[in-house]
């Protein structure tokens, strides 16, 4: 089993930034793969970012390209994800993910761990 505790959630004005960290623990040795997604009321989850687990392959929504950068610390087994600018619609509950399959693109099924999820609340 791996564990995902997210944290660095919170409220923020529009413009302004957060930075998300997922960290990892237990059998970590079986992740090829992390991620963030995020679901706002309503809505369904969907894909933010992705990393490879050594950190040198990484995707991000087209959506959020511009403003949000995901990041790896190996020796702390830790994702991050440097949200910037950030605007109301960016509010959401922010999901880490682990997955035991390889590739940036993969779909949220495909995802085998996840964290308990961190809220982003942005106000205009």
């Amino acid at each position: 089993q791996v564990q995902l505790v997210e944290s660095g959630g919170g409220l923020v004005q529009a413009g302004g930034s957060l930075r998300l960290s997922c960290a990892a623990s237990g059998r970590t040795f079986s992740v090829y793969t992390m991620g963030w997604f995020r679901q706002a009321p309503g809505k369904e989850r969907e894909f933010v970012a992705a990393i490879s687990w050594s950190g040198g392959v990484t995707n991000v929504a087209d959506s959020v390209m511009d403003r949000f950068t995901i990041s790896r610390a190996n020796a702390e087994r830790t994702m991050y994800l440097q949200m910037n600018s950030l605007k109301p619609e960016d509010t959401a509950v922010y999901y880490c993910a682990a997955s035991r399959n390889w590739g940036v693109r993969l779909t949220a099924l495909t995802y085998d761990y996840w964290g308990q999820g961190a809220q982003v609340t942005v106000s205009s």
